[in-house]
């Protein structure tokens, strides 16, 4: 197919940055063909036209990997390969955010409401579960558990289908992006009431806040899916090609979930007691 072959997952590794232009490609796509072909399940069908996009790179990526555990003796060698699958993973989800996020500021808003409606309900939800004087202890609590159960279903997603994480995480890519939209919307609006035509330097300046106001914790946060669905990947292609009787395999795995685990624990941290002083 004309999409999946436009990148090679064999250098991908090496030219990480191409996954921003492979996920910035694919989200323009998939969201231009879902509102005109399937305009009442935009939302939806985007995030799955997305997915379709990359899986058969993701499982040669990741099948790849597996391969490296009965390759490397030493797991920090295994760690150091992981990482450079990690970094063009965390690209794939910038692309994908940029270019959703950049669709719902610039297209006609009776558009982003029809493609965007499902997200939108989605962030709902979310203030709503964490709304009110909560003291900090117990909105981080809420927080993390609340980012431990989408963990937990990276790591099921990517057992059951090798690569079944992809979905939930260009999911939350989607749902990421209509809040960054949303909130550049919102600002510009206040400053074009408040002082006239905003100018460019005062587009820059909110496009940035709306950006780092969910990327200082949200790329943590997405370093911890990856990860995690990296781990239920591996799992899942030795389980099929009958390697987990080797130990390496199931420590390496054991190794991502753990680290995951802390870098899910970071992100808490930096959402309830950094961001906000940030952004406040």
């Amino acid at each position: 197919m004309v999409l999946e072959s436009l990148f090679n997952p064999f250098t991908v590794k090496k030219r990480p940055w191409e996954m921003f232009i492979a996920g910035f490609a694919y989200s323009i796509i998939g969201l231009l063909l879902s509102y005109f072909v399937f305009r009442d399940s935009a939302g939806l069908l985007m995030v799955f036209l997305i997915v379709l996009a990359t899986l058969p790179l993701l499982y040669t990526t990741i099948k790849n990997e597996e391969e490296l555990d009965l390759k490397y003796d030493k797991e920090i060698k295994l760690l150091k390969e992981h990482t450079k699958v990690l970094i063009f993973l965390i690209f794939l989800f910038l692309g994908i955010t940029v270019a959703l996020a950049l669709a719902y500021v610039v297209l006609p808003g009776e558009m982003t409401t029809s493609i965007f409606s499902v997200q939108h309900q989605a962030i709902g939800k979310v203030n709503a579960s964490i709304q009110g004087n909560m003291i900090k202890l117990d909105l981080f609590s809420r927080v993390f558990f609340n980012n431990l159960k989408v963990l937990f279903f990276c790591i099921i997603f990517s057992f059951l289908y090798g690569t079944g994480a992809i979905f939930i995480l260009t999911w939350n890519a989607s749902v990421v992006a209509a809040a960054i939209g949303n909130l550049f919307k919102t600002e510009i609006a206040q400053v074009a009431s408040s002082v006239g035509f905003p100018s460019v330097t005062a587009y820059l300046g909110i496009a940035s806040i709306s950006f780092f106001r969910y990327m200082t914790h949200g790329l943590l946060e997405m370093a911890s899916y990856f990860t995690a669905g990296l781990a239920g990947g591996i799992i899942s292609i030795a389980l099929i090609k009958h390697n987990l009787e080797n130990d390496k395999v199931l420590v390496d795995a054991l190794d991502l979930i753990l680290i995951s685990l802390g870098l899910l624990l970071l992100a808490g941290l930096v959402e309830v007691y950094i961001t906000p002083a940030l952004f406040a």
